[in-house]
């Protein structure tokens, strides 16, 4: 990773942690920009081998559902626990699920994440005496080291860390896609034989990078539910899958910090526009994504680098 992207990281971190000291009340959202923007990562991932996920809010619900289960089983719960178990579970159901998947590409690919991910879905939803239905199950207010805090405190807790685990996520996926490894991952993208010629699996590839994918969505789920204190079969329906891929493609797949981008615009939006202008939201992100793809192909990461470029020549 380059010196100059640390530095705008870091500078970015910061003006995070400051804007909740200007505008306190928007620490939750600035909680689920964050946490969203660690899910959208995964999808970032695959879209660097051309492979498009319309599954991966499967992995957020086995995050959040995580949280609901163990919060429930002691009665309140750790924040570490829970986020331990998430990041195990998504991991293992991103292993035993990307074994099939990843031996297709482009649509079916996308069309078979689609379908596991219903079937998570429905289980959620049918299983009631478990999962209490479309009703979800409420997430305790967890605590910190065995601290426990105050709700205002508690939400700046979450918030912070969920802010150093984007950090740290955001470093780690990044030299990721800068290491050999990410760069096979971009190879399955553009030319999958020539993998196998070098003596590369490319099935094996895709499967570090689906379970590292669904690793980062179960993290998200987790923070969200904790976040929104309740986990619904919703968190793994596939509308929330599509607003991981348009929070991606808005942001851009060109660099990780992406992923921050898109889910700051895609949640600012609708938050405002569904404050000022009721049931228009999605409308309006509709027209945001047009004039994206249109206009700023690569994403707000790419259009970025533009002016970056227009300005040092």
């Amino acid at each position: 990773m380059r010196g100059s992207s640390l530095i705008l990281m870091l500078g970015l971190a910061a003006a995070a942690a400051a804007v909740q000291f200007v505008a306190p009340n928007s620490t939750t959202l600035l909680t689920l920009i964050l946490a969203k923007g660690i899910a959208v990562l995964g999808i970032v991932v695959l879209l660097q081998a051309g492979q498009v996920s319309f599954g991966h809010a499967m992995f957020f619900g086995v995050g959040a559902y995580a949280a609901a289960f163990l919060g429930r089983w002691m009665g309140s719960g750790e924040l570490l626990s829970f986020l331990v178990l998430g990041t195990l579970l998504s991991g293992i159901f991103g292993l035993v699920v990307g074994l099939f998947v990843v031996r297709y590409r482009e649509i079916f690919f996308g069309m078979l994440n689609l379908a596991f991910s219903m079937v998570l879905w429905s289980l959620l939803e049918k299983m009631f005496h478990y999962t209490n239905g479309a009703d979800g199950i409420r997430v305790a207010r967890p605590t910190l080291l065995g601290q426990t805090f105050s709700p205002q405190n508690s939400e700046l807790v979450l918030f912070y860390m969920t802010l150093f685990l984007a950090f740290v996520a955001t470093i780690l996926v990044q030299r990721y896609l800068d290491s050999p490894l990410g760069n096979m991952l971009r190879a399955i993208k553009s030319n999958e034989t020539r993998l196998e010629y070098l003596g590369v699996s490319p099935q094996r590839v895709l499967l570090f990078g689906y379970v590292v994918s669904a690793v980062l969505g179960g993290i998200g789920g987790v923070l969200v539910a904790v976040a929104q204190q309740i986990a619904t079969p919703e968190f793994a329906f596939w509308t929330k899958s599509g607003e991981f891929v348009f929070i991606a493609i808005l942001g851009g797949s060109g660099h990780a910090l992406g992923a921050f981008a898109g889910a700051a615009v895609f949640e600012l939006v609708r938050v405002y526009a569904s404050a000022y202008l009721e049931n228009t939201w999605q409308l309006i992100l509709g027209v945001v994504l047009i004039v994206i793809i249109l206009f700023a192909p690569n994403g707000l990461v790419g259009l970025f680098r533009r002016a970056q470029q227009a300005k040092d020549s």
